[in-house]
């Protein structure tokens, strides 16, 4: 079975509380327990990581070499901000999807542009929280088709 993270930036502990307009009603405990479900209904292993500190994004990100098969990110403000995310990405070498529940393409001028898409598999934008089960689905297709 294969194993993936999904790593959350700062505010996403948030969710349902702030700017619902731009992420939604839906609370950090629910977005999780989706994911879990759909991880679950196809079985995938899933565990989340949350944190408004970005050394201990780093720090999750370089132990994920060894401990899971992909990863998908939602790095929020750290997108547009953080080399030290981007280094540990890149050197990462398993698939991983950046995501954003917000289009960031749509909002202000430096949300668009993202630090860490020139070393990420792929991303999903602005599909809200539902957003985050299509990474999943994706990413378990790509370890799929890797692992044959």
């Amino acid at each position: 079975m294969n194993k993936i993270i999904v790593v959350n930036g700062p505010n996403l502990n948030l969710l349902g509380e702030r700017e619902q307009s731009q992420y939604g009603s839906m609370n950090y405990k629910q977005l999780k327990e989706n994911c879990e479900a759909e991880a679950k209904k196809i079985g995938l292993e899933i565990e989340f990581f949350q944190s408004n500190v970005e050394g201990e994004i780093v720090n999750v990100i370089q132990e994920s070499r060894k401990k899971y098969d992909g990863m998908i990110i939602n790095a929020a403000g750290f997108t547009h901000t953080s080399v030290a995310i981007r280094d540990a990405l890149d050197i990462l070498k398993k698939p991983v999807i950046e995501l954003h529940i917000s289009n960031i393409y749509k909002r202000e001028e430096f949300r668009k542009k993202s630090l860490i898409s020139d070393v990420v598999t792929g991303g999903i934008f602005g599909l809200g929280t539902e957003g985050y089960i299509l990474a999943i689905i994706r990413l378990h297709k790509m370890l799929q088709d890797e692992n044959k």
